[in-house]
């Protein structure tokens, strides 16, 4: 997926990966799109909306920032938030930098303990990102900034607003002086090194977070059976399958005469032709999958 410009001289370039960490809830997709001016990573109000780790690169004149957006790391249980946790704490170990992401409005001692603790482990440059910002009076912040400054020696500490947009600038510029010095790693034009598929299947599971409540989101796994690009990309045909865990499940994502499955089927055309600029023909189906969160397999299968 390619987008943006860059510089040809790599003679004094720095490049490397970013791990963008935190709880479930923090804003770190929505801090991912706002620094790349594109919408890769999928949002919702509810926690637990990322399960993959989401590649993006930023192109900077003197850098390129390659951003990896992680699931919430939280106190997991069943097969699935297990395998989602791990994926958050092993790209920890895989970047130049880790940018640990707060909200400084809610706290989360429990997942915060679980980072901090990771931190012990390496010897990799920390920045410490305090979200939501415009949420809480400057006094508190100032008392949450002096708080963090005696937990672990990150090498920056910047408050931020991601949903405003405050600092986020600040933000960058303090992770690119961290960058090891190299050539990028992408194009110029690269955005996202995640298939076409993979975004089209994240985009209805974010209308499935969106527009459905209580157990729905998290009992559903989207997969794209269909993928075919016509009339020179200008037209692209998709069929895609939701899996439920139980025939209740399936009902309700349904809906009376299929009704919340067209209004998911039209918030979802309209987003995925919004991304790809071109015509969208979305087919959705319904499979029950009975209890494939637990099942290692079936995980396996669903891409987790």
């Amino acid at each position: 997926m390619t987008k943006n410009n860059q510089s040809n001289d790599t003679s004094r370039f720095r490049s490397g990966f970013v791990a963008i960490v935190g709880a479930p809830n923090v804003g770190k997709s929505t801090l991912l799109n706002r620094m790349l001016g594109e919408k890769i990573s999928i949002t919702s109000k509810k926690p637990q909306t990322t399960r993959n780790r989401i590649l993006g690169v930023f192109h900077r004149p003197s850098a390129q920032l390659i951003f990896m957006d992680t699931p919430g790391v939280h106190e997991a249980s069943n097969p699935l938030n297990i395998r989602i946790v791990e994926t958050a704490l092993s790209a920890m170990g895989d970047a130049d930098i880790i940018l640990i992401l707060l909200d400084v409005a809610r706290p989360d001692p429990v997942s915060e303990g679980l980072m901090v603790s990771k931190l012990k482990q390496g010897k990799r440059p920390v920045i410490l990102a305090l979200n939501k910002i415009d949420l809480v009076n400057k006094d508190d912040l100032l008392e949450i900034i002096d708080r963090w400054a005696q937990v672990y020696p990150f090498e920056e500490i910047v408050p931020i607003s991601a949903t405003e947009g405050t600092q986020v600038n600040n933000l960058i510029e303090a992770m690119e002086k961290y960058l090891p010095a190299g050539p990028p790693y992408f194009p110029r034009d690269t955005l996202t090194d995640m298939p076409e598929r993979f975004i089209a299947a994240e985009m209805i599971r974010e209308k499935i977070f969106r527009l459905t409540g209580e157990e729905i989101p998290y009992s559903t796994a989207v997969t794209i059976d269909f993928f075919k690009e016509e009339k020179a990309g200008a037209f692209i045909k998709i069929h895609a399958t939701i899996h439920m865990e139980r025939d209740s499940q399936k009902g309700i994502i349904i809906g009376k005469r299929g009704a919340k499955l067209k209004q998911i089927g039209k918030a979802s055309r309209e987003a995925i032709e919004r991304f790809f600029g071109a015509k969208v023909f979305l087919r959705l189906f319904v499979r029950v999958q009975k209890n494939w969160s637990r099942d290692t397999k079936a995980l396996r299968k669903l891409g987790y």
